[in-house]
C-alpha cells in the first residue's frame, strides 16, 4: 500500500511518527496523523484546512485533543452517553485526578520507553490508513494522498473525527472543499 502514497501522504506518516516521538508516545495514533496533516503546506489537505478556516485554529484543535486525552480518550459523544445514564465524566476525571494526580487518566501518560526499531501504529491509526486506501480506490485514484488520509480521519469514528467536525471539517465539507463535490 505504501508504494501508492504520494510525497504528501508519506510526509503525514513520517510527521505523525515525529509527533509521537516528541510526545513520548509508545505508538502513533490518529491524533498524531491529524497534527502531521496540520503541519503540511501546499497540499490538498492544507487547502481544505485553509478553506474551512481550520489552518488558523490549530491551537483550538490541539486544546480539544488535549481535553480528550485528559478524559482518557473518550469523545464528547461518549461523555454525553454516560451523562444520559447519570454518569458525570467530568466528576470522575476530577476524582481520579484528586486521588492520583493531574492527568492520571490522560491517554499516553505512561513513562517513555525506548526500544530499537519503529514505533507501531495503533489499530485505529492503521484503520485510518486502510480507509484512506478504500477512499482512494472508491474515487478512482491510483495514488493515496494526504487528502485521502484527511477524509479517512473524518470518516473513522472517534475523538479525531469529533474534533474535526467540531471545527467544521466533516467528510462532506472536506470533500466539497477539496473536490468541489456536492453533499
Amino acid at each position: 500500500m505504501f508504494e501508492r502514497f504520494t510525497e504528501g501522504a508519506r510526509g503525514v506518516v513520517t510527521g505523525a511518527v515525529g509527533h509521537a516521538e516528541r510526545a513520548g508516545a509508545d505508538t502513533v495514533t490518529e491524533e498524531h496523523m491529524l497534527l502531521a496533516l496540520l503541519d503540511q503546506e501546499g497540499t490538498r489537505a492544507s487547502f481544505a484546512f485553509a478553506s474551512l478556516g481550520i489552518g488558523g485554529r490549530r491551537e483550538s484543535v490541539e486544546t480539544a485533543l488535549a481535553e480528550a486525552r485528559r478524559r482518557g480518550g473518550l469523545s464528547q459523544a461518549d461523555a454525553d452517553a454516560l451523562a444520559g445514564i447519570g454518569i458525570d465524566l467530568g466528576e470522575i476525571v476530577s476524582k481520579v485526578e484528586e486521588a492520583h494526580g493531574e492527568g492520571a487518566m490522560r491517554v499516553g501518560a505512561k513513562p517513555k520507553r525506548w526500544w530499537p526499531g519503529r514505533r507501531g501504529f495503533t489499530p485505529a491509526a492503521k484503520g485510518a490508513l486502510e480507509k484512506s486506501l478504500r477512499i482512494a480506490v472508491g474515487r478512482g485514484d491510483r495514488h493515496i494522498g494526504d487528502e485521502h488520509i484527511l477524509l479517512a480521519l473524518t470518516a473513522c469514528p472517534g475523538v479525531v473525527a469529533e474534533v474535526l467536525a467540531d471545527h467544521g471539517a466533516t467528510y462532506a465539507t472536506v470533500s466539497r472543499a477539496m473536490f468541489g463535490e456536492p453533499e
